[in-house]
C-alpha cells in the first residue's frame, strides 16, 4: 500500500491520503498527537513499518513529549516499509541446516545474543503466532508472508474505512511545525533489530472504534493547524485564488526614508527583547508599555539585535539577523477588547533589518507588541543525528575548572539579551526574567543579596563578569557536569554547536520629538491573544476588499500585502465551522510560516484566523505569491 523510502515514491496527494487513513485507524482525529513511544510503534506497524527499538528511540527521544500527524508522515518518508524478502533473508541466516524451519532454541540464541537482545517472553510471542502445529519449529517463510499480508490488509481496511466515512474525510490533517531532515535508510543491522517490533506486540490489527484514542482536542482558535489536501475531490469544491508578483527589494532600504532629519536631537528610549521558539512551535516574547507624558511626533523601530560575539567559521553564525520583525502598538486598556490597534511598523528604513513607523501619538500609555512571522525562525528537528557538542568547561594547568572561551562568548551574548535597558548591568528584575525562562523559578531578595555578596556587582546590579562567575560556580559545584549549562543554553535558543538557532534577540527604539518616552517590560497573561487580535485588525484594515470563497459568501479571505510580507486571514461569519485548504504550489521564491506549500486550517464558526504569512526566500529576486483556497464539501 505504501511505497518504501525509494526512488519511486507515491505522488504526494496519494501518499498523504494513505498516511491519514492509517493514522485515523488508531486516533479519532489527525489533530490528535502521538503521546508515547508505544503509540508511535503501533501506528508505524499499521503503516507496514517494522521499527526496531533503536529506530523508535531515534524519533522518540527523552526530550519528546508529542509527535503530530505531519511528524508521522515525515517518519514514513524516511523509514522503509517492511520487506518480506529482506525478512526472509535474515531468517535464512538463522536456518543452520537449511530446511526452511528454525527451532525454538536457534531463534532464542540468535535473538538474545546479538543486536537488540530480546527477552524470552518476546520470543515466546513469535512462536505463539507462527508455530501453528506446536512442534517447536518456526516456518519462517510462512511467518514472513503472514507479517506482510497482515500489514497490507490492515492498511487496506483503514483506507476503505476512511473512504466510506464522510465525517473522517472532513477532518483536518494535523499541524506541522517542522519536518525531519532527510536520512539515509538502511537494512536492519541484526536479526533482532529486524523482528524486534513483531515480538513486543502481536501482529498489527485494525483497531476497532472502541480501541481508538478517546482524546480529540478541540481546535484552538490561535493554534497553528496546517495539513495536507486529502483527495482531489477537495479541489472540486469552492475555490478562490490570489496571485500577486512582488518586485525585488533593495538590501538597504524600502525606497521610503522615514527617519527624521534631526533624529539625533529627539529624546530616545530603548529596550531589548527576544523571540523564543517554543517546543510546540509557537513564538513568545515580552511585551512592553510605552508612556508618553504629552502628545509628540514619534519614530518607532524594531530590528534584530546584532550581538557582539559570533564566530564567522560557523555555518549560520548570524542567522537570526535575517528574521523579520514588526512592532504593533495598541492603546493600553484593561482588557483585550479595550486595547485598540493604533499602528504597526510596516515599512523598512535605511537598514534591511529595521522596520519602522513614524507618526504622532497622543499623551498616554500604549502596549508595544513585538512580532515575527515565523517564516525564518523555525524549530530544528529533535530527531536529527546530533552533532558533537561544543565543550563548555575544561581544567586549567592547576586543575581548576574554567569556562571555555566559546562558552564565555555565548554567555556574554546572553547577558546582552537579558540586559533589557542596555546599561551593561543586570538588575534583579532582568535576572528574574532570565531565571523564569531557563529554570521556571524566581530569585527572591534574600538570594539576590547573597548573589551580590558572592559575585561582581555595581550599583546593586550584576556585571558581565559577575554573570560569568555565577555560571562558573554552578558548574564547579557539580564538579564540571555541564548538564545545567546545556539546559540554560537550549532554553535561550542555542544548539549543541553553540549556534543561536531557535531565538532572535531584538532591539526596540522609540524617539520622541517633544517629550522623553518611558519604556517598561511587561509580562501580560493575555499578551499572545492581544498580539493576535492586533495582527488580525491590521490585516483586515489594510487588505482592502475581502474575497468570498465561491459558494460560501460567509467565508471571507483578507490578504495584506506589505513591501516585504504577505499575510492572509480567513473570516468565517457562518454558524458552522469550515475547513479551508490552502495551496501555494505555484508561488515562486516564497517561504510560508506554515513550512509547507499545501495545508489546511479548520476555522470555527464566527471566528477569524490568520492562516499564513509569506516572505520572499531571496529578497534580491522577484517573488510571486499565488495562493488557491478551497473548502471541503459537506457531508
Amino acid at each position: 500500500m505504501f511505497s518504501p523510502a525509494s526512488s519511486q515514491p507515491l505522488d504526494e496527494e496519494t501518499f498523504y491520503l494513505k498516511c491519514r487513513a492509517v493514522y485515523l485507524a488508531v486516533f479519532r482525529s489527525s489533530l490528535t498527537s502521538i503521546t508515547s513511544k508505544q503509540q508511535l510503534c503501533r501506528v508505524l506497524q499499521l503503516a507496514g513499518r517494522n521499527p526496531s527499538l533503536k529506530t523508535l528511540s531515534k524519533y522518540w527521544t527523552p526530550a519528546t513529549s508529542t509527535l503530530n500527524f505531519d511528524d508521522f508522515c515525515e517518519i514514513l518518508k524516511f523509514e522503509k516499509q517492511t520487506d518480506e524478502n529482506e525478512l526472509l533473508r535474515i531468517f535464512k541466516g538463522m536456518d543452520v541446516n537449511g530446511d526452511g524451519f528454525i527451532s525454538h532454541s536457534e531463534l532464542e540464541k540468535a535473538l538474545t545474543t546479538s543486536g537488540e537482545k530480546m527477552t524470552v517472553e518476546e520470543i515466546e510471542a513469535i512462536f505463539s503466532i507462527a508455530d501453528a502445529n506446536k512442534d517447536g519449529k518456526l516456518d519462517y517463510a510462512e511467518f514472513c508472508r503472514m507479517l506482510a499480508t497482515t500489514a497490507e490488509r490492515c492498511q487496506s481496511e483503514a483506507l476503505e474505512r476512511l473512504e466510506a466515512d464522510a465525517k473522517m474525510r472532513r477532518q483536518n490533517f494535523g499541524s506541522q511545525i517542522d519536518g525531519y531532515p532527510k536520512r539515509a535508510t538502511s537494512s536492519p543491522a541484526s536479526p533482532s533489530a529486524a523482528v524486534a517490533t513483531a515480538t513486543t506486540t502481536t501482529l498489527p490489527q485494525p483497531p476497532s472504534e472502541s480501541q481508538r484514542q478517546d482524546s480529540d482536542p478541540a481546535l484552538k482558535k490561535e493554534s497553528r493547524t496546517p495539513s495536507r489536501v486529502s483527495s482531489a475531490r477537495s479541489r472540486r469544491s469552492s475555490l478562490s485564488s490570489t496571485s500577486v508578483t512582488m518586485t525585488a527589494s533593495s538590501a538597504k532600504a524600502s525606497g521610503k526614508t522615514l527617519e527624521p532629519a534631526a533624529l539625533q536631537d529627539w529624546q530616545h528610549g530603548g529596550v531589548r527583547g527576544c523571540f523564543f521558539l517554543e517546543e510546540e512551535g509557537s513564538i513568545s516574547s515580552l511585551q512592553y508599555r510605552l508612556h508618553l507624558p504629552q502628545r509628540s511626533s514619534v519614530y518607532l523601530s524594531i530590528q534584530p539585535l546584532n550581538l557582539g560575539h559570533h564566530t564567522p567559521d560557523k555555518v549560520s553564525p548570524r542567522s537570526w539577523m535575517t528574521v523579520d520583525t514588526a512592532l504593533f502598538v495598541t492603546s493600553a486598556g484593561q482588557s483585550k477588547e479595550e486595547c485598540n490597534l493604533v499602528c504597526f511598523t510596516e515599512a523598512r528604513d535605511k537598514e534591511a533589518s529595521r522596520y519602522v513607523w513614524r507618526g504622532e501619538l497622543a499623551a498616554g500609555s500604549y502596549f508595544l507588541l513585538p512580532f515575527t512571522s515565523g517564516c525564518r525562525l523555525r524549530r530544528r528537528s529533535r530527531t536529527a543525528t546530533p552533532t558533537k557538542p561544543e565543550p563548555l568547561v575544561y581544567r586549567t594547568d592547576t586543575g581548576e575548572l574554567d569556562l571555555t572561551r566559546r562558552l564565555r562568548e555565548v554567555l556574554s551574548d546572553i547577558f546582552d539579551v537579558i540586559d533589557l535597558d542596555g546599561n551593561g548591568l543586570i538588575s534583579l528584575e532582568e535576572y528574574n526574567l532570565f531565571e523564569l525562562r531557563t529554570s521556571g523559578e524566581k530569585c527572591d531578595e534574600e538570594a539576590w543579596a547573597i548573589c551580590k555578596e558572592t559575585f561582581d556587582t555595581r550599583r546593586n546590579q550584576l556585571t558581565r563578569q559577575g554573570f560569568m562567575e555565577l555560571h562558573l560556580m554552578e558548574t564547579t559545584e557539580k564538579d564540571g557536569d555541564p548538564s545545567d549549562l546545556w539546559l540554560t543554553l537550549e532554553a535561550m535558543g542555542y544548539n549543541r554547536a553553540l549556534e543561536l538557532v531557535e531565538a532572535c534577540p531584538f532591539q526596540i527604539d522609540v524617539h520622541c520629538e517633544g517629550c522623553p518616552p518611558s519604556l517598561q517590560p511587561l509580562s501580560l497573561d493575555w499578551g499572545p491573544r492581544l498580539l493576535n487580535h492586533a495582527l488580525q485588525k491590521s490585516i483586515v484594515a489594510s487588505a482592502g476588499e475581502a474575497r468570498a470563497l465561491r459558494g460560501h459568501d460567509n467565508v471571507l479571505v483578507y490578504t495584506y500585502r506589505g513591501d516585504h510580507r504577505i499575510s492572509s486571514l480567513v473570516a468565517n461569519k457562518g454558524n458552522q465551522k469550515v475547513t479551508v485548504h490552502v495551496n501555494n504550489e505555484h508561488s515562486k521564491n516564497c517561504c510560508s510560516s506554515r513550512g509547507m506549500s499545501v495545508f489546511a486550517v479548520e476555522v470555527p464558526a464566527k471566528t477569524k484566523m490568520v492562516h499564513q504569512h509569506v516572505l520572499p526566500i531571496n529578497e534580491r529576486q522577484e517573488w510571486t505569491y499565488c495562493c488557491v483556497e478551497s473548502t471541503l464539501p459537506g457531508p
